[in-house]
């Protein structure tokens, strides 16, 4: 007697309960007949696919949004950019080419900030919408992720610090590229302009690196205008009144000559005696605003004036004492 041999027909079997709803596995179980694939396709195809989809997302989302801020913060044609026509810019016009190297330094730092937010907020929900797709509870990463926050925030506050107060500071505008400031510890002009440090460069030519969130007060002398203080000691002998016309006649000729005449905004004032000492004389003072940084140049150039015009006119500085033995 012949033995029968029974084929099974692998499209014959029952299908698995997954093949009635609607997904991979209705399609996977026609596609290969196999129950365990189909079963399985939710962890093969589908979980996988949808965290390639949101990290593509995220990185397309993320390149958009740096693109549209690189739109806003780019300076072409010598234009303000975007980002800084809501702020308010105290930038003095004085600044000739380093006005527009200022504009950019400050639009391409508040950039970086805007950048770094960007990423920080598209990756972070990205990362969060994976955990979600592989059946992670956020709950407790939440929490740790919060106490590590704080962790990191105590640890680096002054870190912390100097960000906020470089941010501020470039919202507001306080100081930027080509201006004289006085941070108390360090006077002289800005070369650069971070979120965590200012890099200065003083009359020696040293270069101060001043961190932001240590900078308690600064003191600008580039903005609106700025004041020409203008000192000349003279000898006890000389006719007062003599001196101080020759201080107005000289500043008035001052206002009328170029190139003093391009950075003087004001009309001169004499002060008169500003002091009397045994040592430096009497002391003149002459003032005039100018032209943010330019008073040092403006000095320099009237103080020569003044001296030259006093000579000619008999008037004689204070007479240096002598000491005994050399002293």
């Amino acid at each position: 007697m012949v033995g029968a041999v029974i084929v099974l027909d692998p499209l014959s079997l029952e299908p698995p309960e997954c093949v009635k709803d609607e997904g991979w596995c209705g399609t996977v179980y026609s596609w290969t007949g196999n129950e365990w694939l189909a079963g399985s396709a939710n962890w093969l195809i589908a979980k996988p696919l949808t965290i390639i989809l949101i990290i593509i997302g995220a990185l397309i989302v993320r390149a958009l949004c740096r693109r549209m801020i690189d739109r806003l913060t780019s300076a072409t044609g010598g234009r303000v950019p975007t980002v800084l026509r809501p702020l308010k810019e105290r930038a003095p016009q004085s600044l000739g080419q380093l006005l527009s190297e200022r504009r950019a330094q400050r639009a391409k730092t508040i950039g970086s900030v805007f950048k770094s937010i960007v990423s920080f907020i598209v990756f972070g929900l990205a990362f969060m919408m994976i955990l979600g797709e592989l059946g992670v509870n956020l709950g407790p990463i939440l929490a740790s992720a919060g106490i590590v926050g704080v962790a990191i925030g105590f640890g680096a506050q002054n870190l912390v610090k100097d960000f906020l107060s470089g941010v501020f500071m470039m919202l507001e505008d306080q100081y930027g590229v080509g201006d004289v400031v006085d941070t108390g510890e360090a006077v002289g002009t800005v070369e650069a302009v971070g979120l965590r440090i200012t890099t200065l460069r003083d009359m020696n030519g040293t270069v101060w690196y001043v961190r932001n969130g240590e900078i308690l007060r600064v003191g600008n002398s580039s903005q609106g205008f700025a004041v020409a203080v203008v000192d000349v000691p003279i000898g006890y002998g000389a006719d007062i009144g003599q001196a101080t016309d020759i201080l107005g006649t000289v500043a008035t000729q001052a206002t009328t000559e170029k190139p003093l005449s391009d950075d003087i905004i004001d009309t001169p004032e004499v002060l008169g005696v500003e002091r009397v000492t045994a040592v430096e004389g009497i002391t003149m003072r002459l003032t005039v605003k100018v032209r943010p940084g330019r008073q040092f140049a403006v000095q320099r150039s009237l103080r020569a004036k003044v001296v030259s015009a006093f000579e000619d006119a008999g008037i004689r500085g204070p007479v240096s004492r002598s000491f005994p033995n050399g002293q």
